[in-house]
């Protein structure tokens, strides 16, 4: 569907103002689509992200500031975000005994295991996009370039 017809507007200002209202309106789109991909396993898309950030460490510990580092969205909350997931079984929290003031996190085998489960349906759904790899590569230049500013 043209951005026109899903927003109900006939004109821009220009046609890189066009692009940036199609980014975001198919930002929303697709964090719509993982959110609902998601729900089966109780997590959060920023949730997903951290477990993912953990399983790239694992089997070594994360800090806080790594994770925060690492997340895709910035202005996501790792502490609250770390704290659902404890509660939920899937990391642990424990104390640097090299440094006390440190908190070393640490993807649980249960959340080893909800993350394998949920990444295969997050990779089904990726696969599904209707692009052909020439033009993902064409994309993520054009996105690359876009932030480069």
């Amino acid at each position: 569907m043209k951005i026109e017809e899903a927003i109900k507007q006939k004109k821009f200002e220009s046609e890189r103002q066009k692009a940036v209202i199609n980014l975001m309106y198919t930002n929303s789109w697709l964090s719509s689509v993982h959110t609902k991909c998601l729900k089966p396993f109780g997590i959060s898309i920023q949730q997903f992200n951290v477990l993912r950030i953990l399983r790239g460490q694992y089997p070594k510990p994360c800090t806080l500031s790594l994770v925060q580092e690492r997340m895709l969205d910035k202005s996501s909350n790792a502490t609250r975000l770390v704290e659902k997931l404890r509660l939920k079984g899937l990391v642990e929290r424990n104390l640097c005994e090299s440094n006390r003031r440190q908190v070393d996190i640490l993807i649980t085998e249960e959340g080893l295991i909800l993350l394998k489960k949920a990444s295969k349906v997050m990779h089904d759904v990726t696969e599904a996009m209707p692009l052909n790899d020439l033009e993902a590569i064409q994309l993520n230049k054009l996105l690359e370039k876009m932030r480069g500013l």
